[in-house]
């Protein structure tokens, strides 16, 4: 279609007008074409690009001018693009754009925005002036020209639509819009949906009537994308009336399903883009707008500590406040909610580097009509445990409640985070009323105390074996924390714990067998009890640092183990994780072991020794040889190991796959022990009363060491020692064990063993004649058999009477001579 007005010749008044001075290389061209809006004449055409030859290569410039008329403004749409420059340096041949000239006047058009360059196969974008005029600058240096290089179409197009409301002064896209003269209406940006304006802010402030709410749905959303919080272009929304309100949000890139509400009767917008060469075409946004005091009223948010979501019509998230407990209630209760209307529930335990809570949630009432095929497609309340709202995963729910005939299931999170979506369809009822708890969440398996204290139970009768763990393991528990854990067997069982990962904070602790001991583990600690019927406890020890408690058996009569797990205000570490198993009850020696009284010394040493020991038979959890020693009253117990390998080390990570445990005092904690033991090292200890036990256990765990060999000495308690006192460690010992073979004096001590050749005892052979003449009776018992039967063979008939003649000498000798001289020779060694 022809234009309205077209000018190709002469240098008329129009192209003074729009010669920029960035573009004006030709103060005449014959290129050069006008296209202005006229009253009654067309509103749109087509256009493309000169042709000409331009055999010598000069440079070239066509301007096309986009006039509007008033009230009007003008869009430019490019068909096909393929200008001969390459991107993105574009020097040989490009087009130039202009979308925001202001006025006709030279000195404006100077200054007016520049709104990108480009060139190559990709054309510019839709174009929308800001005002009234567009102007495009085609360069080339080019050969020729054919009119396919470029081709487009214009159109004038009414601008009341950008007018979103009453124009604020001296500016060109900001507007005030009342709610009692404009109830609902369109919000663009100001060129949309061609390509916004650089370094340009627009506002737009909605100012409703008491009582009134204001629903903004954005339809279309795209602005740049410079990161996450937006640093260059976007759209900012304040809940009140001005910039200095509460934010609602700042928003950029592309948006879907943007739909925003104010808390009150006022909204405040603010588009804002920055000034930049980057050739970014983005359409901006376009949406609708509405007052109106049907909107869901905030007071059954505010009333029951929960804190309105900025933006949405009725959402709303709880905080806990520590364990702290209240009620949720659907919109408009204790009356009928109103329909076709959403609110979400956003209900948030505590979750920091000291606390984890979980939300339980508990139906008072609950009435949600079914819909007409009974079911929840009408209206729902589902409700997400998981967190699926960090992911916006709302079609992944747990539960989909609706109905009224029963009140539904107490639900519990998974972790410190509930959600609830609430819908309301055609059909109206009375809602729900719920009860929401904030419960410590301490991630241990296990049944836990009713009070919500850190307590767990594991009894034989619900589960044979498991695993239990700290608070929040692997990650650190929290401080000021104290968990207990109780393991309660059956009769005639016995419940073994082994340890894989222990780290307990312990800046006190450096012992030569490791951190454990009251006087090591003063910060944090795990403390281990034999618990029994009567309801006391006996300790077996105190735990932290990197020492891992050895594999542990409760013992024959005890009806559990009852751990501890104390932190205080300070450091934490990442705790413990072991596994339990109830068995059937050993004896009171376990698997080996013994007991050892009435006796002055004696030897234990583990399984197989020297070789190697081995773990619990297949299916146990736990090995065990429990030895007793007892000496005569008023003594007490040297025990000296002389050899000592065990897996495990104590420094490093304790002994959670064997230990030897050694109790010098019935009544106090015993040593734990494992390691290798140096040659040159000495490892003795003294018992503290006439009895010692030793416990030696493996877990199922083990891979097998040597072992120990231990030997113990009774020792008398006395200043006037009347047996055989030790010249070294002075210990007095039964004058017997004196060059017995055993050093019983102690590690660094061998004088029961010195001076022992001059009191060797005299040889006694009885034992070597006995068995001489065992032999010698036995060979003259097996010759004398053998003369008899050969005597019989004689005797028969066809046998000579008399011995036959030996040839070279006399007659052989009857078998009786040979059994006279062998019974001579027998008395003669006898006799010896």
């Amino acid at each position: 279609m022809a234009p309205a007005y077209r000018h190709t010749s002469g240098r008329s008044f129009v192209l003074s007008i729009f010669c920029l001075q960035a573009i004006c290389i030709h103060i005449t061209s014959e290129c050069d074409q006008t296209f202005v809006s006229r009253q009654g004449g067309p509103l749109n055409g087509t256009f493309h690009a000169p042709e000409y030859l331009n055999p010598k290569g000069h440079s070239r410039q066509c301007v096309y001018i986009f006039v509007a008329g008033p009230g009007h403004r003008v869009e430019v749409v490019f068909t096909s693009f393929k200008l001969r420059g390459a991107p993105p340096d574009c020097i040989h041949e490009y087009m130039d754009v202009y979308s925001e000239v202001v006025q006709p006047d030279p000195a404006e058009l100077i200054n007016s925005p520049f709104g990108g360059r480009y060139c190559g196969p990709i054309s510019p974008r839709r174009r929308i002036s800001l005002y009234r005029a567009i102007a495009l600058s085609f360069y080339s240096d080019k050969n020729n020209s054919t009119p396919d290089l470029f081709t487009g179409r214009y159109s004038f197009i009414n601008d009341s639509e950008y007018e979103v409301g009453v124009p604020v002064a001296n500016t060109p896209c900001s507007f005030l819009i009342k709610g009692a003269v404009k109830p609902t209406g369109l919000i663009m940006s100001p060129t949309y949906p061609g390509a916004y304006p650089k370094d340009i802010t627009c506002t737009y402030q909605f100012l409703g009537t008491p009582g009134q709410r204001v629903r903004l749905e954005f339809r279309d959303f795209d602005l740049f994308f410079g990161g996450p919080h937006c640093p260059f272009d976007y759209v900012k929304l304040y809940d009140g009336p001005d910039n200095t309100s509460a934010v609602i949000g700042t928003y950029c890139g592309q948006q879907r399903n943007l739909v925003l509400y104010s808390s009150e009767a006022s909204l405040f917008i603010s588009f804002v883009t920055l000034s930049r060469t980057a050739n970014t075409q983005n359409r901006g946004f376009k949406g609708m707008f509405e007052f109106s005091n049907s909107f869901t009223k905030l007071d059954f948010i505010s009333k029951n500590d929960g804190e309105h979501i900025r933006g949405s019509e009725c959402d709303q998230k709880i905080l806990s406040k520590k364990e702290s407990s209240g009620f949720v209630f659907s919109p408009n209760y204790p009356f009928p909610y109103m329909p076709k209307l959403v609110c979400r529930y956003f209900i948030y335990g505590m979750q920091d580097a000291q606390h984890l809570e979980r939300v339980r949630l508990e139906f008072v009432l609950f009435e949600i009509p079914k819909g007409p095929k009974e079911d929840c497609s009408d209206g729902y309340l589902k409700v997400y445990l998981k967190g699926q709202e960090t992911t916006d995963s709302y079609d992944k729910f747990d539960h989909e409640m609706c109905g009224d005939e029963t009140k539904p299931q107490v639900v519990v999170s998974d972790g410190p985070r509930l959600v609830m979506v609430f819908s309301s369809g055609e059909l109206m009822g009375r809602g729900f009323k719920a009860n929401y708890t904030f419960e410590t969440e301490y991630r241990i398996p296990g049944t836990p105390a009713p009070d919500g204290s850190c307590t767990f139970t594991y009894r034989s009768s619900s589960k044979k074996k498991g695993e239990f763990n700290s608070p929040r393991y692997p990650s650190n528990y929290p401080s000021d924390t104290n968990c207990t854990y109780l393991f309660l067997s059956t009769p005639n069982e016995q419940v073994s714990i082994v340890f894989d990962n222990f780290k307990v904070r312990a800046d006190a602790a450096n012992g030569t067998f490791g951190s454990y001991g009251v006087n090591v583990c003063e910060e944090d600690w795990l403390e281990i009890y034999n618990t029994y019927r009567d309801g006391t406890e006996k300790a077996i020890g105190r735990y932290c640092g990197m020492t891992a408690p050895g594999p542990i058996e409760s013992n024959r009569g005890a009806i559990g183990l009852k751990i501890v797990l104390h932190a205080n205000s300070e450091g934490v570490y990442s705790g413990f994780k072991a596994r339990y198993t109830f068995e059937t009850a050993k004896s009171i020696f376990g698997d080996c072991g013994g007991n050892m009284s009435s006796l002055e010394y004696g030897v234990i040493s583990s399984p197989n020794f020297p070789s190697n020991y081995d773990g619990p038979s297949r299916g146990q959890a736990s090995k065990i040889c429990n030895w007793y020693v007892t000496v005569k009253p008023k003594c007490k117990i040297l025990i000296n190991f002389e050899r000592f390998a065990v897996e495990g080390d104590p420094e490093s990570r304790g002994c959670p796959a064997a230990v030897l445990r050694l109790w010098l005092n019935l009544s106090e904690t015993p040593k734990e022990m494992c390691g290798e033991k140096r040659p040159a090292s000495k490892w003795e200890y003294l018992s503290h009363s006439n009895a010692i036990r030793l416990s030696f256990i493996t877990a199922d765990k083990a891979v097998g060491s040597q072992g120990f060999r231990a030997v113990w000495t009774e020792v008398e308690e006395t200043d006037d020692c009347t047996e055989f006192q030790c010249a070294k460690s002075g210990h007095c010992i039964p004058k017997k064990l004196k060059c017995n073979l055993v050093n019983n004096c102690g590690a660094d001590d061998d004088s029961d063993e010195a001076d022992c050749g001059s009191e060797a005892p005299k040889e006694d052979h009885t034992i070597v004649t006995a068995c001489s003449i065992g032999i010698i009776v036995a060979l003259l018992l097996i010759l004398c058999v053998l003369c008899h039967r050969k005597r019989r063979r004689r005797q028969r008939p066809h046998q000579r009477p008399f011995p036959l003649p030996v040839p070279g000498g006399s007659a052989r000798r009857p078998p009786q001579h040979v059994c006279e001289e062998l019974g001579e020779r027998f008395a003669s060694v006898d006799s010896v």
